[in-house]
């Protein structure tokens, strides 16, 4: 386990930081009017937007230089500082099902991010129509909204799925003592949200199917237990969640470091392999913190990457 996180910043760190500068940016990153829609095989995806979140240049950019962070900073649509990053969350529909991976932030992270039940309701969808919900991992911008602010369950007829190993690190009860306090906030959130599901949670394992052709990935770096999930059909379909976190950072420079990787060489071995994969074998891609509404695919570029969008 690393001493402490690469920036050293907490939860609460973070939520100080930016506050000032989501404000800034929310009226130029509106959620866009049009939400995709897609066929993959037997399943039916529509991108929903969560909102956005903004992250400092430390987060973003630990391992450029100054002169770097200039020029890829305002590609990300952000000032030197700072840059939002969507939050894209595939709602699944297949035969009875209708599945969500991730949950977002609900009112548990950044103003900007929380808005997938808002727009959930906008296409008709109510809470209590989702059967499953599938976590990548239970970092907050991606499992707070498993409660409403008043600590009810918000999709209270759905089967929860996250891997034994994410559960296994985040609900250690000395947390305090195995985690850097960096991370404290995180496994205090994490206990939250998972615990609220416990009655009705499935432990996972690589290589499980939720469903007949969604299957689990082990992507694990970014959280010790975090799992990606690929959909059959045509080529395949990887929603990796946080193992590759940008789609101009990440492509480009495979080999740099994201703040907030709890296992930092380990994610950066993950996201070469997913790179290299996506690239070799034309699957197609859906990163939640891409371009929304971050559906495309990886082409390989000497040697890094640049992503197509589908």
């Amino acid at each position: 386990m690393q001493d402490d996180i690469r920036t050293g910043l907490s939860r609460r760190d973070l939520m100080k930081l930016t506050a000032a500068a989501a404000a800034m940016l929310a009226a130029r990153n509106a959620v866009a009017a049009d939400i995709p829609r897609f066929q993959h095989g037997a399943f039916d995806i529509t991108v929903v937007s969560d909102g956005f979140l903004t992250l400092p240049v430390e987060v973003l950019l630990p391992d450029a230089t100054a002169e770097e962070r200039k020029a890829i900073m305002p590609r990300l649509g952000g000032s030197s500082a700072n840059a939002p990053v969507q939050a894209n969350i595939p709602l699944i529909r297949h035969g009875e099902d209708l599945i969500l991976i991730d949950t977002g932030s609900g009112t548990r992270f950044q103003a900007s991010a929380g808005k997938l039940a808002a727009n959930l309701q906008t296409l008709g969808i109510a809470p209590e129509a989702i059967t499953k919900v599938v976590f990548t991992h239970a970092h907050p911008d991606h499992s707070g909204a498993t409660t409403t602010a008043d600590g009810k369950v918000l999709y209270p007829n759905a089967q929860y799925f996250v891997s034994e190993a994410e559960w296994a690190f985040w609900t250690d009860k000395d947390y305090e003592t195995h985690m850097p306090s960096a991370l404290h906030d995180f496994a205090r959130g994490a206990q939250r949200d998972l615990f609220a599901v416990k009655d009705r949670m499935t432990l996972v394992q690589p290589e499980q199917e939720i469903i007949p052709g969604m299957r689990i990935v082990q992507t694990r770096g970014h959280t010790p237990g975090h799992i990606s999930v690929e959909l059959a059909g045509d080529d395949g379909l990887l929603i990796t969640g946080d193992a590759c976190t940008n789609d101009v950072i990440f492509f480009e420079h495979p080999a740099w470091h994201f703040g907030f990787d709890t296992e930092p060489e380990v994610a950066l071995k993950t996201r070469q392999m997913l790179l290299d994969r996506a690239a070799a074998d034309k699957l197609k891609l859906l990163g939640y913190h891409w371009s929304y509404p971050g559906v495309g695919y990886a082409e390989r570029k000497d040697a890094s990457y640049r992503f197509v969008p589908a």
